[in-house]
């Protein structure tokens, strides 16, 4: 499972990232913003507490953060289909925590990655710090033309502050499956594995329902509210 520090490294390398909260009358509300820092606890944000985003993330507790890089932009052909080149992309959710002025000074006498929030204060004094603490999120890295590997996608998920990820992928009810190979013939993403009771790689899974669909035994087990 990736440390805090890795997905930080993710984030850091796309830059600034779209930041959904919830406002009062539960809609989403979205920006681009970015992390600033890292430590144990969690990935850390500023904002200034005039804004309504600082309400919303005091109020709501609440974040979820995603962004993406690439090697070219999606491109269309005649026929408009996308053509996409190989990238990656990064999400994380979870609850937020406000620091006190106290707790930043401290920080950062133990990481200079937290000098600009100190700057920022003194610059901008309304400026606030806080932490994602209970989070869990995505990796996926993707290769949809198998340009560089023979399979399309590559997700690694992850959790921290008592936080859990839900496993990536559907899965195979192994008492109902019939080893018929319906499902791996319909996979296109190579993530199905043979045997007496056929099971999905989570990691290569994009979770797009054609094996749901071939299945004849009914063994593919989804997670929304599909039916045949």
């Amino acid at each position: 499972m990736l440390t805090i520090k890795e997905v930080y490294e993710e984030f850091e390398k796309i830059g600034c990232c779209s930041f959904a909260t919830l406002d009062r009358e539960g809609g989403v509300e979205s920006r681009i913003a970015h992390f600033f820092a890292y430590d144990d606890e969690g990935l850390y944000l500023r904002t200034m507490d005039v804004k309504p985003f600082y309400r919303q993330l005091v109020e709501g507790g609440w974040v979820s953060v995603c962004g993406e890089r690439t090697d070219a932009p999606c491109a269309w052909d005649e026929d408009n289909m996308p053509h996409f080149q190989p990238g990656r992309m990064v999400r994380v959710s979870g609850t937020v925590r406000l620091l006190s002025m106290d707790e930043v000074a401290a920080k950062a006498a133990e990481s200079p990655l937290f000098n600009v929030a100190v700057y920022d204060i003194n610059k901008y004094p309304r400026t606030r710090v806080l932490v994602l603490n209970r989070a869990h999120g995505e990796v996926y890295d993707y290769d949809f033309n198998m340009v560089h590997r023979d399979h399309k996608i590559l997700r690694e998920r992850f959790a921290w502050g008592g936080d859990e990820a839900t496993p990536a992928g559907l899965s195979i009810d192994a008492d109902k499956c019939i080893a018929c190979g319906a499902c791996a013939e319909a996979c296109t993403h190579k993530a199905i594995v043979p045997g007496d009771a056929y099971r999905i790689r989570g990691e290569r899974c994009d979770e797009c329902g054609n094996c749901f669909n071939a299945c004849p035994a009914g063994a593919v087990v989804q997670k929304g509210l599909a039916e045949k």
